[in-house]
C-alpha cells in the first residue's frame, strides 16, 4: 500500500476541510438510449468519422447509468465527503425543453439516497457539456434564449432533488465550451468561430445567473460555477509576449471570472475583442454573490506574441523544462498555488470560499488490469498539487475542498478511451473496476488529513 509522500503536509487542511472525487455523466453512463434519453451535441460529435481519436462513442464505458450501486460502494471505501457528478441534460429533458423525464429523475434520486444513506454529500453539476442537439440546432449557446432553457431544465432537476441535494454547481467549465467548442472545434459542437463564439461566454455566464437563481429561489443550499483557470506564463519579458500573455490570461480568465465576482467584463476592445451581447440587467444577475467559487487546474500555459498573420493575437508554447503528463500537459504544481493566491489578491472582498472542483492526470495505462495499478506518476502528480492547494492556504487563500478527477477512467472527449484519470481502473468493453495504488494513497490522504 503507497505511503503519504513527505511532502504533503495534511496539517494545512483543517478538519472542516472537504475531500472529494468527480465525474461527469456523458463520460460514465453509457446507455445512450437508456430511458427515453435525447441526443447531446456530444451524440453527434461521437457520430462523425474520425471526430473522436480512437472511434470511441462512451459505451459501454463505465456504464454507470446501470452500476452506479458500485460507484457509490468505491465511494464509501474512499472515504470521500463529497461526489460531484452532474446530472445529464438530455436524459432529465429529452429535447431541451419541456416536461422532465420521470425516469431520470427516479434514477439520480435513488442514488442521491444511496450517497446519502453512506454518509457521503452529493454536489451535482447542472450543466457539463451535454447540450441537447435540438438546441444546438437553433444556434446553442450562440442563442440568448438557451441560458433560459438551462434555468428551465435546472428546475426540473431542483424541485425533483434539492430536498436532499445541498450543494450545487451550475456550469462547468464555459472557458472550454466557448474556446475549444465554438471557437477552434475541437469539442462539441466543433464549430470553428474564432472570436465570432464569444457570445458563448455571455449566454453561458447568464445562464449560471439564472440557474443559481433558481436554487436560491427554492433554498437548496449552496451553489456556485466552476470554470477552468490556467495560470498564464509570458514566454519572456519581451513587449509583444508579455501584450500576448495579456489577452489569453483575459480570454481563458478574466472574461469569465470578472462577471461574477464582479458584476463587470474586463475591457476587451484594447486586444480586439468583439463586444459581448450584454443587455439590462444581466450583469447583476451573473454577479450575484456566490456561495464559492470553483476553480479547475490541471497545468499552466505559456504564452508567445502570435506569428505575423495569425488571426489571434497569441501563441500557445511548450513550458520549458516541465515534465508532461500524457495529455502533453505540463506538471507545474507551483502554478497551482500562484493561481489561487491570485485569485485572493484580485478579487478581494468579491470573491467568496474557493473548491478546487477537478485536478487530476491521465498517464499511458492497459486498456485491461488483472491486477492493482502502481500509478506512482498520478500519485505524484496529486501529492504535488494537494501540497499546492495547502501552501496557497498557508498563504491566505480560502480554498474549502479539493476533487480529484476522476473517480473512474471515463470517455475523454475528443480522445475517447484513449486517456486515463481515473483512480479506479475501467475496462472499458466490460465495464469492470480496478482501483489502482492511487486510490488507496487518496484513501489514506484523506484519513490522515482528518486525524
Amino acid at each position: 500500500m503507497p505511503s503519504l509522500p513527505p511532502h504533503v503536509d495534511t496539517a494545512a487542511f483543517g478538519r472542516d476541510f472537504r475531500w472529494s472525487a468527480a465525474t461527469a455523466a456523458f463520460q460514465i453512463e453509457g446507455a445512450r438510449t437508456a430511458d427515453g434519453r435525447g441526443r447531446s451535441i456530444w451524440d453527434d460529435f461521437v457520430d462523425r468519422p474520425g471526430a473522436v481519436l480512437d472511434g470511441a462513442t462512451g459505451e459501454p464505458g463505465p456504464d454507470s447509468w446501470n452500476r452506479w450501486q458500485e460507484d457509490v460502494s468505491l465511494l464509501a471505501t474512499l472515504g470521500v465527503d463529497r461526489y460531484r457528478f452532474s446530472t445529464s441534460w438530455t436524459r432529465v429533458q429529452p429535447g431541451g425543453r419541456g416536461s422532465a423525464a420521470g425516469a431520470a429523475l427516479d434514477r439520480y434520486s435513488r442514488m442521491v439516497d444511496a450517497l446519502l444513506a453512506a454518509g457521503i454529500d452529493p454536489f451535482v453539476t447542472l450543466y457539463h457539456w451535454d447540450l441537447p442537439s435540438e438546441l444546438e440546432a437553433t444556434g446553442g449557446w450562440l442563442q440568448r434564449d438557451t441560458a433560459f432553457r438551462l434555468a428551465e431544465y435546472a428546475q426540473l432537476v431542483v424541485d425533483a432533488l434539492g430536498d436532499r441535494v445541498r450543494h450545487w454547481y451550475t456550469i462547468n467549465e464555459p472557458v472550454s465550451t466557448s474556446l475549444q467548442g465554438y471557437a477552434i472545434g475541437e469539442l462539441a459542437p466543433a464549430r470553428q468561430l474564432l472570436f465570432g463564439a464569444l457570445p458563448t461566454i455571455h449566454h453561458q455566464l447568464l445562464a449560471h445567473g439564472l440557474a443559481q437563481r433558481v436554487v436560491r429561489d427554492a433554498a437548496a443550499g449552496e451553489v456556485g460555477i466552476v470554470n477552468n483557470h490556467t495560470t498564464v506564463l509570458p514566454a519572456s519579458g519581451d513587449p509583444g509576449d508579455l501584450a500576448a500573455a495579456a489577452a489569453y490570461d483575459l480570454l481563458h480568465n478574466r472574461l469569465f471570472a470578472d462577471p461574477v465576482l464582479r458584476g463587470e467584463y474586463p475591457d476587451a476592445g484594447a486586444f480586439g475583442f468583439p463586444e459581448l451581447p450584454v443587455e439590462d440587467g444581466d450583469l447583476a444577475l451573473i454577479g450575484a454573490r456566490s456561495d464559492f467559487y470553483g476553480v479547475n487546474f490541471y497545468n499552466p500555459t505559456r504564452v508567445g506574441a502570435a506569428p505575423e498573420g495569425s488571426p489571434i493575437p497569441f501563441e500557445l508554447l511548450p513550458v520549458d523544462g516541465a515534465p508532461t503528463t500524457g495529455f502533453g500537459w505540463p506538471i507545474v504544481p507551483g502554478a497551482l498555488t500562484e493561481l489561487l493566491v491570485r485569485l485572493r489578491d484580485d478579487y478581494r472582498d468579491a470573491l467568496p470560499p474557493l473548491i478546487i472542483g477537478e485536478n487530476g492526470a491521465s498517464f499511458p495505462e492497459p486498456d485491461e488490469a488483472d491486477h492493482v495499478l502502481d500509478d506512482r506518476p498520478r500519485i505524484d502528480y496529486l501529492a504535488a498539487h494537494i501540497d499546492a492547494v495547502g501552501a496557497a492556504i498557508r498563504d491566505g487563500a480560502d480554498v474549502r475542498e479539493y476533487t480529484v478527477w476522476s473517480l473512474l477512467d471515463n470517455f475523454e472527449w475528443a480522445h475517447g478511451f484513449s486517456q486515463r484519470f481515473g483512480i479506479v481502473h475501467v475496462d472499458q468493453r466490460t465495464s469492470v473496476r480496478t482501483p489502482k495504488a492511487s486510490f488507496a494513497w487518496y484513501r489514506d490522504l484523506i484519513a490522515a488529513a482528518r486525524g
